[in-house]
């Protein structure tokens, strides 16, 4: 089967060409042709399976049709991340058709998306949030959705969106087609399908556990020494793309500056940044100038980076589920990731879960001529002198021009003291 078997319009399929896909994944499969044919759809599929193109390409193919220049779809997304991504998604699918579609979410100026709203917009991709602020200034015209998508249905649920969610289809009165994607089906999520689809097609691809391109692995460690472990990995696996994974804000900041003052391109991503950095870190992210991102679960749904080859979790997630979200950033589209994990021994139970969804044990690794034995507390400096090679190397020139600084600072403190 491939994409030429759904009889999408030439102009989508321009699109679909240039993105480079080529056969439709399971949940593409079978998602793309009940959609097209007007069916409410609940699809179920972890994370990495390509559910944006399962729900982007019907849309586009139907409004492709009808009148034009007015909002006709509407997507909700968890995160701001995940929204971009989506938009950009289909943007790129659209762009022969001429379709347009816009990113609306808060954390930045809302006057540009008022603009582009009134601007002949055909799709919204919405943070719920953000949404209801246009709905309540009278800038977004919801009285034309045809279709209505809710993305990650459960990480909405985990963000406390649901209210949100309601208030926003209270404002639907209209007759729409909804389609309705999530990893997992909490008991709210399907009490929310119950009142809001109709007849829908139950689509299910695989279980919810993570996916069999990546392999896992477990790096027992002492909590002081995690950062040093962590850059000895790093050190290991020059040039490639890591996401690493922290439970709190606070320490993905922290960790990130360390691996910078180590000479590695490092860059964080979580809720405290703004939109910009925030933008900014991904965008690096994509181009390679930036080979480590460390983040917080905003970053563990919606980064479809195809070039991440690891994820490292320095923290290990608070439950067995977001274990399988974050490891979705790598080994995405039948490509090969690794996932490696540094614990504790207070982290054993939680080990024990991750490995029930796995169905099997994870391996245990160490590094080798890494000292395990260091008594803490360990200072901020980096334990290892030598420089990250390629493309996470300091130069020369930065080496010698530091230490001329450094020198030329203890000539100017000692005159002074000289002086004194």
């Amino acid at each position: 089967m491939n994409f030429n078997d759904f009889n999408l319009h030439p102009d989508i399929m321009e699109g679909v060409n240039a993105l480079g896909y080529k056969e439709p994944t399971p949940i593409q499969a079978k998602a793309i042709p009940a959609a097209m044919q007007g069916c409410d759809i609940v699809g179920l599929a972890q994370t990495g399976t390509g559910k944006t193109a399962a729900f982007a390409l019907p849309i586009l193919q139907k409004l492709m049709q009808g009148k034009r220049g007015h909002v006709r779809a509407l997507i909700m997304s968890p995160t701001r991340e995940l929204a971009e991504q989506t938009n950009s998604v289909i943007n790129q699918l659209g762009k022969k058709a001429g379709i347009r579609s816009i990113a609306v979410y808060g954390g930045v100026n809302i006057s540009q998306q008022i603009y582009n709203l009134r601007n002949r917009a055909e799709i919204v991709v919405a943070c719920p949030g953000r949404l209801l602020d246009h709905i309540w200034r009278s800038t977004v015209d919801l009285t034309h959705i045809e279709i209505l998508v809710i993305d990650e249905a459960d990480r909405m649920l985990d963000m406390g969106f649901l209210p949100n969610i309601k208030s926003i289809l209270d404002c639907i009165m209209q007759k729409r087609q909804t389609l309705l994607f999530s990893a997992t089906m909490p008991k709210e999520i399907r009490r929310l399908t119950e009142d809001i689809l109709t007849e829908p097609v139950y689509i299910q691809v695989g279980e919810t556990a993570p996916i069999e391109t990546v392999s896992h692995a477990l790096y027992p460690v002492k909590q002081h020494l995690k950062t040093a472990l962590l850059m000895e990995i790093l050190y290991l696996i020059q040039k490639e793309t890591v996401i690493v994974f922290t439970r709190t804000k606070h320490r993905a900041e922290k960790v990130s500056e360390e691996l910078k003052k180590a000479g590695f391109k490092a860059a964080s991503l979580h809720g405290n940044l703004s939109q910009f950095r925030r933008q900014s870190a991904l965008d690096g992210l994509r181009r390679g100038s930036i080979k480590v991102l460390v983040a917080t679960d905003i970053a563990s749904r919606g980064i479809d980076i195809l070039s991440i080859t690891h994820v490292i979790n320095y923290d290990i997630p608070e439950c067995a589920d977001d274990y399988t979200h974050r490891i979705g950033r790598t080994g995405r589209i039948n490509n090969n990731g690794d996932a490696w994990t540094l614990v504790t021994a207070a982290d054993s139970g939680m080990i024990r879960d991750i490995e029930k969804i796995l169905k099997s044990p994870i391996e245990r690794k160490t590094i080798e001529g890494f000292d395990y034995t260091v008594t803490g507390p360990v200072s901020d400096k980096p334990r290892y002198q030598r420089k990250p090679e390629g493309n996470n190397a300091r130069t020369a020139g930065q080496v010698a021009g530091r230490e001329l600084r450094n020198k030329k600072f203890n000539n100017r403190r000692n005159a002074v003291a000289k002086a004194a």
